[in-house]
């Protein structure tokens, strides 16, 4: 028997993780898509890749024995995962943990709950990684890195060794890590970055190598607490 599952959000992120979702169900069925779940009225009722999106992410409540997945990610707001999944407030078993089949995750890896990686992800060691962490296709996490709640992998993101990576932190496409650095909560690394030297929590680093642009000023100050 297969278990209901909602799916936040309705854009490009929520479409590659319904495909995942199929992926998985091809190989062994565990999931029935509801639909969508977004805060934008001009979506709701639209359907996308043929499941409806039936609208704002409240209906959870009306739903209490569906399982949900967050898949609302953006470099523009780094807060807003940690903002929906206060708000919602769901215990965790309600979130879903969504491992495309072609994803290679070493035994023994802990995946925190409401987490998604996407097509050809690596884990390369076992580990513990955070919960609500977004991975995208070939995305490398490699031995006794320290991944925290709500980080986002863009695409092509390959981390060496013993690299620790703050909550809400962003990892633009194609960036790459040296072996122990850290990057700080809620910072932002541009596409293709080469990472040297710890970043600092809250600032924009770009360019080969890195170096700092910015500061993100987009991270919601939400008390920090143990997800859902």
């Amino acid at each position: 028997m297969t278990a209901p599952l909602l799916i936040i959000g309705a854009g490009g992120l929520s479409r590659e993780t319904l495909a995942a979702v199929e992926a998985v169900n091809s190989v062994r069925p565990q999931w029935t898509v509801l639909g969508f779940l977004d805060d934008n009225p001009a979506l709701h009722g639209q359907i996308i890749d043929g499941r409806p999106v039936l609208g704002p992410t409240g209906l959870v409540a009306e739903q209490p024995d569906a399982a949900v997945v967050l898949t609302i990610a953006s470099p523009r707001n780094l807060g807003t995962r940690k903002k929906i999944v206060h708000r919602l407030d769901l215990p965790a078993h309600r979130w879903a943990t969504v491992v495309h089949p072609t994803a290679s995750i070493a035994p023994g890896t802990e995946l925190g709950a409401g987490s998604v990686f996407l097509a050809a992800t690596v884990v390369t060691a076992p580990q513990v990684i955070g919960a609500h962490v977004v991975a995208m296709p070939h995305t490398t996490i490699t031995h006794d890195d320290n991944i925290s709640d709500y980080v986002q992998f863009a695409s092509g993101v390959r981390l060496s060794g013993g690299v620790t990576v703050g909550e809400s932190a962003y990892l633009g496409s194609g960036s790459m890590v040296r072996e122990g650095l850290t990057i700080g909560a809620g910072a932002l690394l541009g596409m293709g970055a080469v990472v040297l030297s710890d970043v600092p929590p809250g600032e924009v680093w770009v360019g080969n190598p890195a170096r700092r642009l910015r500061t993100t000023n987009s991270v919601d100050q939400i008390p920090t607490r143990t997800p859902a």
